[in-house]
């Protein structure tokens, strides 16, 4: 596409306690391609709901240009979720997010802020994606939204990525299809960003290669546990679904982590139920069972063994950061 394209209006809506990485790795780009392009192929404007400064998760003030306005035209919104994303519903700024998605106005959500486009009713049906943190909690809350986690998804009119620097690569890709290859190649070297993922690249690839250059049977067993936290599986299945024995699996684990496959295992199990309960609003007997405990007493008893508290205290305690 031609650089002399009129330029794009591109919006940026924050919430409280909005990601600043990932806000960051979604303009840098945007102004990457005016700098070596030496023209003004984007524009962007901050808004917030009610117009006022927001405060960001690190502490840092932004003012906004404006509140949302339904005289507003743009060529992409972005809503940049935050740390309790999950429980902020801005009822204007929804309502104007309604608006441009009736207007054809592609939208997107940057790191946790999928919650605000779900609770919308603008990803009902559809593919997305969010930081791996929510990933549990919001397939929980929306069974029929499809997401996975997937560094960013592109599906018709939506955008959704699962922030940090994966914002940067769904922007890389969406300046691919407005201006071309080429002047992706510019933005890149402009960031330092030598390798572009794609949409079918995942979240968490860092911790499994970890775990793969210590052992590839070591990371295929951690895989398996973690796709099966409910329908939890046995030491015997565990290392017949990664063809080993079962003294093999142990080995490997007491070798490389100094614990036994139960123990991670179990650990898997307790970090994802303490996702839910810091996330959600399900019940925590709903929560043991999601988390693979028979008995909502044994889960209470195994949670405040390893994070010293009970689930119920858990809720009123600190939340998660994006």
């Amino acid at each position: 596409m031609a650089l002399s394209t009129p330029n794009k209006h591109i919006a940026f809506l924050l919430s409280p306690e909005f990601a600043m990485l990932a806000f960051g790795s979604a303009i840098e780009p945007y102004r990457a391609a005016n700098i070596t392009s030496g023209k003004t192929l984007y524009r962007w404007t901050f808004l917030t709901d009610d117009g006022e400064p927001t405060e960001a998760g690190n502490g840092l003030i932004v003012t906004p240009d404006k509140r949302p306005s339904s005289t507003d035209k743009y060529d992409r919104v972005f809503v940049c979720g935050g740390v309790n994303s999950q429980r902020y519903r801005p009822e204007y700024s929804m309502r104007w997010l309604q608006q441009q998605a009736l207007a054809g106005t592609p939208i997107g959500g940057i790191s946790t802020g999928a919650w605000t486009l779900a609770h919308a009713g603008l990803l009902t049906g559809k593919r997305c994606t969010i930081h791996w943190q929510s990933l549990d909690a919001f397939k929980e809350a929306f069974p029929d939204i499809k997401a996975d986690p997937s560094v960013y998804v592109i599906e018709n009119n939506r955008y959704t990525c699962c922030g940090g620097t994966g914002a940067l690569d769904l922007m890389v890709h969406l300046i691919a299809e407005d201006y071309g290859d080429e002047l992706v190649t510019d933005v890149c070297t402009w960031l330092f960003h030598d390798r572009i993922r794609v949409s079918t690249d995942v979240q968490g690839v860092a911790q499994h290669t970890a775990l793969a250059r210590k052992s590839p049977k070591l990371a295929a067993a951690f895989r398996v546990m973690a796709t099966h936290i409910e329908d939890r599986l046995t030491p015997g299945e565990i290392s017949a679904s990664i063809g080993v024995s079962q003294r093999q699996l142990e080995r490997l684990f007491q070798r490389h982590l100094q614990c036994t496959p139960q123990q991670k295992y179990m650990d898997l199990r307790l970090q994802h139920a303490r996702r839910l309960l810091l996330e959600t609003s399900l019940p925590i007997l709903d929560i043991s069972i999601a988390a693979g405990f028979t008995s909502q007493s044994h889960f209470t008893k195994c949670y405040r063994e390893k994070f010293r508290r009970t689930p119920r205290s858990e809720r009123v305690g600190p939340r998660l950061n994006q």
